[in-house]
């Protein structure tokens, strides 16, 4: 055990918010990935004053070498950090610059270039002295991690895949990391040093001890090597040396020229934990892998574990006790739900709490990926489109606050916590969790004290309307998987038409939501129940509304694409002019003008075309069944539609509830497509013939009801939902899946630090 910095500074008074940017510019081969060009504040100086209305007291910001000085010192442009560095001061927004993020420098040097350290310091001196009154700094982020995948898996440049590649990209970052800091303190004496890695640890069955013992003392690798830490006795001396080829004098340089952190920052994520398992045959086969000639599997511990680990909170006491330095989370996020989103960060707050009131010097907590990151799901090797949104959501141009940001204020401010959905565990404590047989062990349950942030015992509910419909069960169905606490109201519990059955309701069930996702459907049929269809469609969501007033309860109903006549030639927008063509569409455009009337804070989706894995009378499911099945059928070549993948609407839809959004959205899949080009899709998906596909005209599906010949959406606010070929591979898969008994897999992080 390498004993711990006996000299402890004292704890700051209280724990403060902070921010990150997700600002990574990765290379793989010669292609370069950059977040910030993706999330566009690259070209958004407001977004300053976004971050600062956080509350935040510190950002992670970058001044990076790539962007800033790619070709030499004497070209640099400093214009970018130059308005923004001053914007952040002003606004009371501490800056942590960085300099290098999962990079590997400009083309002219990478992770392994002997030059590296000395051209990066030769960068970080010119920052300094661009900004002498900038005082904290991470020159190179996450070294270990960084040079595990750019050394050792071989994923980022420059593409190793041994130990010896993945040693000198380490030795070569906290080199430059040390001789960045020597040049900054040049300038500014006072200048501190907060150095970021992944806080992992490793679990796993007695057959994998030797690797996890390794795992476990790799993991502090970095940073022993800038506390000095590392010579003849450390436990990894003898890897060091022989498998990953350093010479004892390189080492001994760390331990003569000690770089202490002025602050350790750890980032913790639901796959930093994990478990090694001599029986790979009991695991998905991407989870399996060959390690120094074992092949095992290596999962993340709430995938495996019957009872989770306690979470970040005894990390942090490993990480005091081993150096005694202040520590700070320098990123707290989950790629998950937008309520588990929440529930991540409260539980990281707590415990972050707990380890101060143990006697650890924990400074802060880092909200990570303020506006959210892209392609993380496959190491951003690609750019495949995959978004995981922040306090801010950037798919709409603008950024839109979502109920991170909300949280994020709340904990800055020290004011009630009013989400009611932090009420729920999240799911990697939840049973559904597991991707294997579970595995017994003696780890503690979390104490993650989370309700008692709330005066109410009572776990308030979502009331949904339409216990018997596709909408309605679907809701139900998610909101049971992501631990939502929900009622799905049958006609004799809740008449949404009877104001006195609605108020006896809520009385009864004391809700926080009420989803509208009932009514009147047929479409034909509506055109001889005009006033049944009138009652259902529009009285029933205007005194849902006009409740949902009177008890302070959010509020969002369903409209529907025929609301507009599909003259417009193109997909419709939100702010588009209604003009329904019959009873239905008429139904839902009054109902959609009479609930915003009457409650602005309502929100009105609408959408189109249905298809799901849950029910057999959906479109898709039709064309498939029949088709699979050699029989023929029918579809309208001349009616053109969006498509909507209900579990992708009503997750979306969830998340923007939980968001406190208004007004009417739009959500599909976005696409345009024909009835009879979404059937030959599905076919392609499904690998079914569509050789018994009937394409026919509108008027030959004998429809009674008039309909639009293009009620495509788009829109002007978010496009939210994945792509149309996205939703129907899922749908397929889920379809499959449920053939077999087996239920998809909750949300979660992606393989984001796999060992």
């Amino acid at each position: 055990m390498i004993p711990h910095i006996t000299s402890q500074p004292e704890i700051s008074p209280e724990l403060a918010l902070w921010g990150g940017l997700e600002c990574t510019v990765n290379r793989v081969r010669d292609e370069y990935f950059s977040q910030m060009d993706r999330n566009g504040h690259a070209e958004r100086l407001q977004d300053i004053e976004r971050f600062a209305s956080l509350g935040i007291k510190a950002i992670r910001y970058p001044v990076l070498w790539e962007r800033t000085a790619p070709d030499g010192i004497e070209s640099a442009d400093w214009s970018w950090p130059d308005e923004r560095l001053p914007a952040l001061q002003q606004l009371g927004v501490t800056p942590i610059v960085g300099l290098i993020h999962h990079g590997s420098g400009p083309r002219h040097t990478s992770l392994v270039d002997p030059a590296f350290p000395d051209k990066l310091a030769e960068y970080a001196g010119a920052v300094a002295r661009r900004y002498p009154w900038v005082e904290y700094y991470t020159p190179v982020n996450e070294p270990l991690t960084t040079a595990r995948f750019s050394g050792l898996a071989g994923v980022w440049y420059p593409h190793g895949s041994d130990e010896a590649t993945f040693i000198r990209a380490l030795l070569t970052q906290c080199r430059a990391t040390m001789l960045a800091m020597r040049a900054i303190r040049a300038v500014n004496p006072q200048a501190k040093l907060v150095q970021t890695d992944d806080l992992s640890k490793t679990y796993g069955t007695p057959e994998m001890e030797e690797i996890t013992s390794f795992f476990n003392d790799r993991r502090w690798l970095g940073w022993d090597l800038l506390c000095g830490k590392v010579d003849q006795q450390h436990n990894l001396w003898g890897f060091l040396t022989t498998e990953g080829g350093a010479t004892e004098d390189e080492l001994l340089w760390f331990r003569d020229n000690p770089c202490p952190p002025d602050v350790i920052g750890v980032n913790y994520y639901a796959t930093s934990e994990r478990w090694l398992d001599h029986r790979p045959e009991r695991y998905p086969e991407n989870r399996c892998h060959t390690y120094r000639g074992i092949h095992h599997a290596d999962i993340e511990t709430p995938r495996v574990l019957a009872t989770p680990t306690p979470g970040i909170a005894p990390l942090l006491m490993e990480t005091w006790e081993r150096y005694g330095l202040p520590i700070a989370i320098t990123e707290a996020h989950i790629d998950a739900n937008r309520e588990d989103q929440l529930r991540w960060l409260l539980e990281i707050w707590n415990a972050a709490q707990k380890a101060r009131g143990q006697g650890a010097d924990v400074r802060a907590v880092t909200v990570w990926a303020l506006l959210g990151s892209f392609d993380w799901n496959c190491l951003v090797t690609e750019c495949r489109g995959y978004y995981e949104p922040g306090p801010f959501d950037v798919r709409g141009g603008e950024p839109r606050p979502t109920a991170v940001a909300t949280l994020m204020r709340e904990l800055s401010s020290g004011r009630p916590l009013s989400n009611p959905v932090l009420q729920g565990e999240g799911w990697w404590r939840r049973p559904g969790r597991f991707l294997a047989k579970p595995v017994a062990t003696r780890t503690a349950v979390a104490d993650i004290a989370v309700r008692g942030q709330f005066k109410s015992a009572h776990v308030q509910p979502i009331l949904i309307t339409g216990a018997t419909g596709t909408l309605g069960s679907a809701f139900a169905r998610i909101c049971e998987k992501r631990n939502l606490a929900y009622h799905v109201l049958t006609r004799q519990e809740m008449d949404i038409t009877d104001p006195a059955s609605v108020e006896a309701a809520i009385q009864r069930f004391k809700p926080w939501a009420i989803i509208n996702a009932g009514g009147y459907v047929r479409v034909d049929d509506a055109e001889r129940e005009a006033e049944r269809c009138m009652r259902e469609n529009t009285l029933g969501p205007t005194i849902l509304s006009l409740a949902c007033i009177r008890h302070n309860l959010r509020f969002m109903t369903f409209s529907t694409d025929l609301v507009f006549d599909g003259t417009k030639g193109q997909p419709y927008v939100e702010s588009d002019p209604v003009n329904p063509l019959g009873v239905y569409g008429r139904s839902k455009a009054e109902a959609e003008q009479r609930v915003l009337d009457a409650d602005p804070q309502a929100l009105v989706i609408r959408t189109s075309a249905f298809f799901g894995p849950w029910d057999q009378h959906n479109f898709v499911t039709l064309a498939l069944n029949n088709l699979e099945a050699g029989l023929p059928f029918q579809a309208a070549r001349d009616m053109v539609v969006s498509p909507t993948y209900v579990p992708d609407l009503v997750n979306v839809s969830l998340d923007l509830l939980i968001d406190r959004e208004r007004g009417v959205w739009h959500l599909t899949n976005a696409e345009s497509v024909s009835w009879a080009e979404l059937a030959k899709r599905a076919c392609a998906a499904a690998g079914v013939d569509p050789g018994g596909l009937e394409e026919v005209s509108a008027e030959a599906c004998g429809h009674v009801a008039r309909r639009p010949e293009n009620s495509a959406l788009s829109s002007e606010r978010a496009l939210l939902m994945p792509s149309l070929d996205d939703a129907l591979k899922r749908y397929v898969e889920a379809v499959q899946e449920r053939a077999h008994g087996v239920e998809e897999e909750l949300p979660g992080e992606a393989a984001h630090y796999a060992s």
